[in-house]
């Protein structure tokens, strides 16, 4: 049988504009910095305004650029490691893990999130709201499910609500011994009150890290994390926790 081989095909315009543009982005512009309008880039590189637009979505899909409403286009942030797959296990809430308590809540939780915490179907439990941002700008967002039996001691709590209730109800958590901790990834679309919190259009791609933190045998806790998936990526290894990662190639002088 004979095989076939593909013709060779050249490289579209707006894939070698995206290759020149990386390199200004590189020698040129800072983290932040607001680029030019499409008119002047088009000229400056003597392209059309559509080939100019094809390359520019090419670089915010891969994270190099921002769309950001009522601003323009910016020069985005190195991407954020997610560090998955880590033997180094540690509460949420504990020193430096990057997160800002939002809220607190007592919610009933989705049905699949009771089903992963042993809780009846109308049981509602503590839902804490966190968020991490880089730049300024809003990275992830956080919703933490936590049954009432993983806190007893929170009824001598003053603080109905808001960021003081979310940091007492963590520090609570805190008191049970942490045995282990097992996290999944996969790739999701925003929802709408994910998207307003991350400054993303509805169904825009995200990374949704789902983590168990296991005490007494049993899930104590549930995380279910949002990552914008043009600003993070994925780190494997032992470094343990999340942390602002930056190459040689991304760094923007």
């Amino acid at each position: 049988m004979g095989t076939t081989q593909l013709e060779s095909v050249p490289e579209p315009k707006y894939w070698h504009l995206r290759t020149v543009l990386t390199e200004a982005l590189d020698s040129e512009f800072t983290v932040g910095e607001i680029l030019p309008n499409e008119r002047d880039l088009a000229a400056r590189f003597g392209v059309a305004r559509a080939t100019l637009r094809q390359a520019l979505e090419q670089l915010e899909l891969e994270g190099r650029l921002q769309r950001r409403r009522g601003v323009g286009t910016t020069v985005a942030p190195p991407r954020v490691g997610v560090a998955v797959g880590t033997e180094q296990h540690a509460w949420p809430g504990a020193v430096d893990d990057g997160w800002q308590p939002v809220d607190s809540t007592l919610e009933v939780p989705p049905a699949t999130v009771a089903e992963a915490l042993e809780t009846g179907s109308e049981q509602a439990v503590h839902t804490v709201r966190r968020s991490r941002t880089t730049h300024g700008q809003p990275v992830a967002a956080e919703l933490l499910y936590i049954p009432e039996s993983s806190v007893p001691d929170l009824s001598g709590i003053d603080a109905p609500s808001g960021a003081a209730r979310a940091r007492a109800v963590l520090r609570d958590l805190q008191r049970l011994e942490l045995e282990g901790q097992d996290s999944a990834v996969e790739l999701g679309s925003a929802r709408a009150d994910d998207a307003r919190q991350l400054d993303r259009l509805p169904g825009a791609p995200v990374l949704v890290v789902t983590t168990r933190f296991i005490a007494d045998g049993r899930t104590v806790a549930l995380s279910v994390a949002t990552y914008r998936a043009d600003t993070c990526r994925l780190t494997f290894g032992d470094s343990g926790g999340v942390e602002i990662q930056q190459g040689p190639e991304r760094r923007a002088s």
